[in-house]
């Protein structure tokens, strides 16, 4: 399952050389996870309510391949490469035009209240077949 989610660099993403500031990837990224859970149809707001999960970001690695401009039309692909108990695995890449921007590695874990890790919801874990 592969999910894409279009989205425009704005004035505020960019440097003083109009380029996308290094760290604005990781919240382009952030952005992408965020929808495909969404389109999935999990309520994040209502997961933390009603059964106490929420979802961090254990590990990333990053590879910054090509600088994107203001007023660019970008694409966070998201595809899991794997899941386990507590945490979930996905690639995900910025685009522009077909080129690979930006790559990452990201680690998610399903965590409680206490901050301890947790076993993924059961309808979290029925999407990601």
């Amino acid at each position: 399952m592969t999910h894409r989610f279009p989205l425009r660099v704005y004035y505020e993403d960019t440097d003083f050389g109009g380029i996308v500031y290094y760290a604005n990837y990781l919240k382009f990224i952030e952005r992408g996870r965020s929808e495909w859970v969404r389109d999935m149809g999990i309520d994040q707001i209502a997961l933390k309510r009603d059964e106490g999960v929420v979802f961090a970001v254990r590990h990333i690695e990053a590879d910054y391949h090509s600088p994107a401009r203001f007023d660019d039309e970008l694409v966070v692909t998201t595809a899991v490469e794997a899941a386990t108990g507590a945490r979930w695995i996905v690639r995900q890449t910025v685009e522009c035009g077909g080129e690979v921007l930006f790559s990452a590695l990201v680690t998610v874990v399903a965590i409680n209240e206490a901050g301890a890790p947790t076993r993924l919801p059961a309808a979290f874990r029925r999407n990601l077949n």
